[in-house]
């Protein structure tokens, strides 16, 4: 089964152009983080296998705040390979090819350690970070500031 066009990027490995996507909107399990970030990779050209790729992290939308990662074109090429290293041929149809990725594996595949992201109210906030990172964030009220509010 083909997957859909559109919300899908294109890229280039190794002279074969893939098509990928991310579902558009998460499951319910997916939206309270307890499923893991999904993609999914087939030949643009001519579709035949599915690639499903699962990652060690919760989707950029879940519910609950789980940590994520931002799925990079580098990272979508290092698990193709992987893939067809481990057996996954695109040429032919057939059910999915499931690629599960440790957390180990990340940084090989994406040629340095992973930067995780956390949900937060206005955005994301890097791992360990505070609200200082966030270039969106504006302070509503400050603490040190009086209140105007008068009984």
């Amino acid at each position: 089964m083909a997957m859909p066009k559109k919300g899908s990027r294109l890229i280039t490995v190794d002279g074969t152009v893939f098509r990928w996507r991310v579902r558009h909107k998460p499951t319910y399990c997916q939206g309270n983080g307890w499923t893991p970030l999904r993609f999914a990779v087939e030949r643009a050209d001519d579709p035949g296998g599915v690639l499903i790729v699962s990652l060690p992290c919760a989707r950029p939308d879940n519910w609950l705040g789980e940590r994520t990662i931002a799925i990079r074109p580098v990272l979508v090429a290092g698990c193709i390979r992987r893939a067809r290293d481990q057996g996954w041929n695109p040429e032919q149809p057939g059910s999915p090819f499931t690629l599960t990725v440790a957390e180990d594996d990340l940084a090989a595949l994406l040629g340095e350690a992973p930067h995780y992201l956390v949900p937060f109210l206005w955005g994301m906030i890097p791992e360990g970070g505070g609200i200082e990172d966030l270039s969106r964030c504006t302070q509503i009220r400050g603490q040190q500031e009086p209140s105007t509010n008068s009984l």
